[in-house]
């Protein structure tokens, strides 16, 4: 499965693989080993909500000891590294995903998307899929981004949240 693959079917349905919204944060370490707690987690304990565990690009946010959120980041011009379970059989990949290619990639599969105007200003570029309801923001590359287009919108980041 290649990255964009996976990035249209978690725009199409919400979720990775067994990954989704509302699932036991144990069942989730369980299929994926156990995560990073972000520093909150570790100074506060397991029992603050709101804050991601990782697993190299995949965050998931975690409220009630439930996951609350999925989200993949991205370094355009690096590569990303994602769990096993979410891309069986690969290695780190290219993180430089064009904005062009990725709406191209949902249009080819019938995954509707809109322009989200709450995060669609100066440098930056976002979409909501539906019915997913999953966010991409965009932004144009920064010094750090080794990427071939300096004027062009790169993926930093796809996610989904409950309400």
């Amino acid at each position: 499965m290649t990255l964009t693959d996976l990035l249209v079917e978690f725009a199409g349905t919400g979720e990775i693989g067994p990954l989704h919204c509302g699932m036991p944060l144990a069942e989730a370490e369980q299929l994926l080993g156990p995560g990073r707690p972000h520093p909150a987690i570790r100074l506060k304990g397991p029992d603050i909500d709101g804050y991601p565990y990782a697993w190299g690009s995949l965050d998931l946010s975690v409220t009630r000891r439930h996951v609350s959120g999925i989200g993949l980041r991205l370094w355009p011009g690096s590569t990303v590294e994602l769990p096993p379970l979410i891309r069986p059989g690969t290695g780190p990949c290219s993180a430089t995903v064009l904005r062009e290619d990725l709406v191209a990639a949902l249009d080819a599969a019938g995954c509707r998307h809109e322009i989200n105007s709450a995060l669609t200003f100066g440098r930056q570029w976002s979409l909501l899929t539906q019915p997913a309801d999953a966010c991409a923001v965009f932004s144009l590359p920064g010094r750090d981004n080794d990427v071939p287009h300096r004027d062009r919108f790169y993926l930093d980041v796809l996610h989904v949240r409950t309400a």
